[in-house]
């Protein structure tokens, strides 16, 4: 299994250089969001299909590295 670092990017370019999933436009706080609201996981796959199954337990896993460290080691991407 990949790590979760691995799901995750920051571009500068992308939604104001906010963590995204990597090769998607969909913020982690997105993620996040819907899941303290209770929405299952397939009700996101659906509504996000550019997703993986792998990517939905790699938003907590930041937000838990950011809360814990105060900064997560994430790999910057240059292109669009």
């Amino acid at each position: 299994m990949l790590e979760w670092q691995e799901r995750i990017t920051i571009n500068p370019l992308v939604c104001h250089g906010k963590t995204c999933i990597r090769s998607t436009r969909v913020m982690v706080s997105v993620i996040l969001d819907d899941l303290a609201a209770g929405v299952p996981q397939e009700e996101l796959l659906q509504s996000y299909p550019s997703l993986h199954e792998l990517d939905i337990p790699a938003a907590p896993a930041d937000a838990a590295e950011l809360a814990r460290e105060g900064t997560a080691d994430l790999p910057l991407e240059h292109t669009v």
